[in-house]
């Protein structure tokens, strides 16, 4: 494992441009992606799937009102519902405006990152700010929880429930930007800890969001993240349809790959932990998307055979 010191890659020294083609599917892939947050915002939970044929390219936004399933999150679970499910306690959510919890959680990173008083936290792809009202007094007065996120609808919605934050808590600890998690608008070692929720499975550019969390750390900073992540390959034909998802199942990685790539970047200690419990509970709710994916598994398998729900900790050497 290597102990250098990671540098962020913003530059021709440091990494070679993507090819052209490359290049533009990452934007296409990034476009949608934004598109179907904006909905989500705008609607205030989560939208429901817009159906295209498996071998159509993703055009539009990956959610849209009235025609399926969720897109990573559930149509048939609220997002109270799925809290529960994944480990957030009523504690965990007392700070938080109630408009702030849009269903988008696989997991809980808070739990998982044990924030303590005076820490500066921040978290990839905030959306509506769920898991900063979750931190935000966890690092109390002297600390700060920073989100940041891609889509301006989102930002907008997160920003917007600042005020009923303070008024449950006192605190004035967070604020939220705009930005692109390859490219974290965020000093170098700056961030004591970063923590993530269901959202590094949606970048096309995985390694480039490892090497952006190493860079922000502070020497001995923490990482805690929730994603999806696959067990076992999924077979060509779900792949294929699920392209059309841009996200979510579609675009985890193996949970080896995962752990190669935080590697890669400079981390160390990394603890991987395999949870079944969303994805079980998406099943069990019989969510279009899951059930979609159960069709096309071999007879006797199941979705949580092939998707899980990954808790990742690390951290930077010191």
């Amino acid at each position: 494992m290597s102990t250098q010191t990671p540098q962020s890659c913003r530059g021709s020294d440091c990494c070679p441009p993507a090819a052209p083609k490359q290049a533009a599917h990452a934007d296409q892939v990034r476009d949608s992606i934004r598109e179907g947050y904006a909905a989500i915002a705008r609607a205030g939970a989560w939208a429901v799937l817009k159906a295209q044929p498996a071998t159509q390219a993703p055009t539009s936004a990956c959610c849209a009102p009235a025609s399926g399933g969720g897109c990573c999150g559930p149509a048939t679970l609220s997002p109270a519902q799925l809290a529960a499910a994944i480990g957030y306690s009523s504690s965990d959510l007392a700070s938080a405006p109630g408009e702030a919890n849009l269903g988008l959680s696989c997991g809980n990173p808070t739990a998982l990152a044990s924030l303590a008083p005076g820490e500066v936290v921040l978290d990839l792809g905030a959306g509506a700010g769920l898991d900063c009202f979750v931190a935000g007094p966890k690092v109390g007065p002297a600390g700060k929880a920073i989100g940041v996120d891609m889509t301006p609808d989102m930002l907008s919605r997160a920003r917007s429930n600042l005020p009923a934050y303070t008024a449950r808590t006192g605190l004035s600890n967070i604020e939220f930007r705009l930005g692109e998690i390859e490219h974290l608008p965020v000093a170098d070692a700056s961030v004591d800890v970063v923590i993530s929720n269901c959202v590094i499975n949606l970048s096309p550019d995985k390694p480039a969001v490892w090497r952006e969390i190493a860079r922000v750390l502070k020497p001995g900073g923490r990482v805690a993240v929730s994603d999806l992540a696959l067990l076992r390959p999924l077979p060509e034909a779900i792949k294929a349809d699920l392209e059309a998802l841009v996200g979510c199942v579609a675009g985890a990685v193996l949970v080896e790959e995962t752990r190669a790539m935080a590697a890669a970047a400079g981390l160390a200690d990394l603890v991987l932990t395999s949870k079944p419990q969303y994805v079980e509970a998406m099943h069990d709710s019989h969510d279009p998307l899951y059930l979609k994916i159960l069709q096309s598994l071999p007879a006797g398998s199941k979705p949580s055979d092939y998707v899980t729900s990954l808790d990742l900790a690390a951290r930077k050497p010191r």
